[in-house]
């Protein structure tokens, strides 16, 4: 069979894929090709075949999962649960043809309703990517009408898209999870404890005689406070009983302005630090990394940072900043020798969080704590 037409290398495109799935060992394919197939031809498809990737979009919902493969369109819903989940797994490599390390699965974090499907597909060693839903969204372009199905076509083709540059799932260790969960409880108690505290304070101010009020909300305060502080000593012992987190706390907290809870969160973020390869890029994620506005002649806009950020982290590395000029002479020194040259407050303070974030990268790579050299000077 001559392999130098266009009908002959069409041939070999739709065999190649079977030799691949059915036929492994080498000496098979040998034997293929000595019936008359083109050798190199063979190989040269065969790279093509084992190269290529198939991309299943899932759009997440409390109950349902919609999925779409790119390659050829197809789309079936299946449950929310572990038995629909182990169906769609099979569904994906049934009607795609591809082999089971050959299937990217990608779908948006969506916190609970995804969380079942990342561990089960985790489990069975498959290749996932869970992406930003600000990330999918923006990468649509200009959009009309949404429903399950157009989601789940539009995620794969968003995959599809940058499946050469996705990398390989991490999963954080079991501790890292439940830290995560803990700080994400004591959050929303803090939030609802100052609130109490906050209604309680302006209700005292106006009304007299409400003493069941005043009373009620007092207790719950009180039951806030110590649910608070039973979250923070459980995370206490998490950290405590395993070394490498604790090791790194200890190296965190050895700089002069970053806490336990600063700490822990960057801890938990960067997934013991191994999710972000540098300070900066973690600067950016969190918010406090300047970047230009400008264009031609005649954009010149200011150096700000984006609002495209975690919040949480921004906040938290702003208190630190503040604690920083008031603990370390080094920090209260720069902040004040800036002020008298007349630069912004702020800006400033930005400076003392991107110093402090670099500082604890620093410390973690180095594995040993911060010096204050300070002191040691003349």
């Amino acid at each position: 069979m001559n392999f130098g037409d266009g009908k002959a290398d069409g041939l070999c495109r739709v065999l190649v894929p079977v030799l691949y799935k059915r036929l492994s060992e080498p000496y098979r394919i040998l034997a293929m090709a000595l019936k008359g197939l083109s050798l190199s031809n063979l190989f040269i498809n065969l790279k093509y075949c084992i190269k290529k990737m198939e991309v299943i979009g899932i759009d997440v919902s409390k109950l349902t999962l919609d999925c779409c493969i790119h390659g050829c369109g197809m789309q079936e819903k299946f449950k929310n649960d572990l038995e629909g989940i182990d169906q769609l797994s099979a569904w994906a490599i049934e009607n795609s043809g591809f082999a089971k390390e050959n299937i990217l699965f990608v779908f948006e974090h969506t916190g609970l309703y995804s969380y079942r499907l990342t561990q089960r597909l985790d489990e069975k060693r498959y290749r996932i990517h869970v992406a930003s839903g600000l990330e999918i969204k923006r990468s649509m372009g200009i959009t009309r009408g949404k429903d399950d199905k157009a989601d789940a076509k539009r995620i794969a083709l968003y995959g599809y898209r940058i499946r050469e540059e996705v990398k390989p799932h991490q999963k954080p260790k079991k501790a890292l999870s439940k830290l995560k969960r803990l700080m994400s409880l004591r959050k929303k108690l803090v939030v609802q404890h100052a609130s109490y505290m906050g209604a309680l304070k302006e209700q005292k101010e106006v009304f007299e005689d409400e003493e069941f009020i005043f009373q009620a909300q007092q207790e719950i305060m009180k039951v806030l406070a110590q649910k608070i502080s039973a979250i923070e000593k459980e995370m206490d012992r998490i950290i405590r009983e395993d070394p490498e987190l604790k090791e790194m706390q200890k190296l965190l907290i050895s700089i002069k302005g970053i806490g336990k809870v600063t700490a822990r969160f960057l801890i938990v973020y960067t997934m013991g630090f191994t999710s972000f390869k540098t300070w900066r890029k973690f600067a950016s994620y969190i918010g406090i990394a300047p970047f230009p506005h400008s264009s031609g002649t005649s954009i010149r806009g200011k150096t700000k940072v984006s609002r495209l950020a975690n919040l949480e982290g921004k906040a938290l590395l702003h208190l630190c900043a503040t604690s920083a000029i008031q603990c370390s002479p080094e920090m209260k020194t720069f902040y004040q020798r800036r002020l008298e040259k007349g630069k912004n407050k702020m800006s400033t303070l930005n400076i003392i969080r991107n110093k402090l974030l670099a500082r604890a990268f620093a410390v973690i790579e180095r594995q040993s704590p911060y010096v204050n050299t300070m002191k040691y000077a003349s």
